[in-house]
C-alpha cells in the first residue's frame, strides 16, 4: 500500500470524520475490531453510519463479564452490525480444566502463552481468513503509555493499515457522544490478558 502516512497523519490525524472517510474511501477491504469495552459503541456507530456492512471482528476469549456480553448483544442489535466472532481453539472450560485459572502478572511466561492462545492466535487466524487491508480500531492515547506514542495511521508488521480515528479523544468526548446518540455503555469490563487497565493486552504491540 503506497501511501504517504506522514502526510495523512499531519493533515487528518485529529480530524475523526475526515480520517474515517479517508480510510473507508481507499477502496480496500476494511475490518473494525471491538472488545465491547467502555465506549465501544462510539466507533461502531460512526462506522455503521458510513458503511453498515463493514465486518466487526470480536476476539471473544470467553472471559468477558456478563454485562459485557449483554451490552455487546444490545449494540449489535441496535446498530445492525455485521459481527464476526473468533474464539480460541480451546474453550475456557477445557483450558481451565487442564491449566487452571488464567495467570497473573507474577507469571509472565504463562501469561504470554495465555495471551497468544486466547487473543493473538484467533486474531491472526481472522486476518488470514478475512484478509482485511485496513484495520479500524478504537484505541485512545489516554488509555496506556504505548497508545499515547502511537500515530493515528500506521502500518503494522502484518501489513495491515491500522487507523485509529479516536486516538485523541478524551473520555469526556466519548461519554458525550454516547449521550448525544443514545448509545449503550458498560464499565463492568475485564480483560484477563491485560489484568490491569493501564497495561497492553499484546494485540496492538504484536501486530
Amino acid at each position: 500500500m503506497n501511501l504517504d502516512l506522514d502526510r495523512v497523519n499531519a493533515e487528518l490525524g485529529k480530524d475523526t470524520d475526515g480520517l474515517l472517510d479517508w480510510a473507508l474511501g481507499l477502496g480496500k477491504r476494511v475490518v473494525t475490531t471491538s472488545n465491547f469495552a467502555p465506549y465501544a459503541a462510539v466507533l461502531l456507530h460512526m462506522v455503521s453510519q458510513r458503511r453498515p456492512e463493514t465486518p466487526v471482528l470480536w476476539i471473544d476469549a470467553g472471559y468477558a463479564t456478563p454485562a459485557t456480553y449483554r451490552v455487546a448483544d444490545e449494540i449489535v442489535e441496535r446498530l445492525k452490525l455485521n459481527l464476526v466472532v473468533y474464539q480460541p481453539r480451546r474453550s475456557r472450560a477445557h483450558r481451565e480444566a487442564v491449566e487452571g485459572a488464567p495467570p497473573g502478572l507474577d507469571e509472565p511466561e504463562r501469561l504470554a502463552r495465555f495471551t497468544q492462545e486466547v487473543k493473538l492466535e484467533p486474531f491472526e487466524r481472522a486476518v488470514r481468513e478475512l484478509q482485511p487491508e485496513v484495520w479500524l480500531t478504537a484505541l485512545r492515547a489516554e488509555s496506556t503509555a504505548e497508545r499515547a506514542a502511537m500515530q493515528p495511521v500506521s502500518l503494522g508488521r502484518n501489513g495491515l493499515l491500522k487507523v485509529t480515528p479516536l486516538l485523541h479523544w478524551s473520555s469526556k468526548q466519548m461519554y458525550e457522544y454516547l449521550q448525544q446518540h443514545g448509545l449503550p455503555n458498560n464499565f463492568d469490563y475485564y480483560d484477563p490478558t491485560k489484568i490491569e487497565g493501564h497495561r497492553e493486552c499484546g494485540l496492538h504491540t504484536a501486530v
